[in-house]
């Protein structure tokens, strides 16, 4: 049985108002992107890496993977108009060289502090509930708000959980999911437990972290060069 990270990385990163998609800004000499894939390169249960990328920064990707060693990396396809068709093109793409019970492990491409044990409980929740969602309780005061001006009603924060990734399934459930979504006309579902959802299929819960940032705009950036200068002292429990 294999294991293989999907990373996406088509976006254009238009929220960060630079020249250059997200993925591919230099962060300490090192693309946004290869940090991301230096964490699966390092992990001793990942097997292969494919990539879902914007159409003409292929040989761009291949080049840093050259440069910084990714030796997992063995696909890289072109993503759709959207994050659902990008995810559904690197499931087709892995699927032509793997069998059903494989697993597929769904990343954002511009998540790159994902630590090694969330990547390892996340294979460790696939094998106890055949699936796994990175999941972190709320721990804010959330309002529900149409126009974002004021609110009198929240929501309790004791029941509220954010996702973020990876995602982790078996590639036979995973392709199936999106096969029946594109039959049943469910689009537009840029997140993989979204679209299980919209199949009404419950999603469980791995270990996330706040540290597992997702670089959207220019604050996140800084907040991820931050991190990367950041140790733990030594007093910390």
């Amino acid at each position: 049985m294999s294991n293989i990270a999907l990373l996406t990385a088509a976006g254009k990163g238009t929220r960060t108002l630079q020249d250059i998609p997200k993925q591919f800004i230099h962060v300490n000499n090192k693309p946004i992107i290869i940090y991301t894939l230096e964490a699966f390169q390092n992990h001793p249960n990942i097997d292969e890496i494919c990539v879902v990328i914007l159409k003409g920064w292929e040989q761009i990707l291949q080049a840093y993977a050259k440069q910084f060693n990714i030796t997992k990396l063995k696909y890289i396809v072109i993503g759709g108009d959207t994050g659902q068709e990008s995810i559904y093109n690197g499931l087709q793409a892995i699927t032509k060289n793997h069998l059903a019970n494989d697993v597929v492990m769904i990343h954002d491409g511009n998540r790159p502090m994902i630590a090694q044990e969330i990547i390892t409980d996340s294979l460790v929740k696939l094998s106890q509930f055949g699936s796994a969602v990175a999941a972190i309780p709320c721990t804010e005061v959330v309002f529900v708000s149409e126009k974002g001006i004021s609110s009198n009603k929240s929501i309790p924060r004791e029941s509220l959980w954010r996702t973020q990734t990876p995602h982790t399934y078996y590639l036979g459930d995973i392709l199936n999911a999106y096969q029946e979504a594109q039959k049943l006309g469910i689009k537009n579902m840029a997140a993989s437990c979204s679209l299980m959802e919209a199949l009404g299929r419950n999603s469980y819960f791995s270990r996330g972290s706040e540290k597992n940032l997702k670089i959207t705009t220019t604050e996140d950036i800084e907040i991820f060069k931050s991190l990367l200068n950041t140790k733990k002292e030594s007093w910390i429990k």
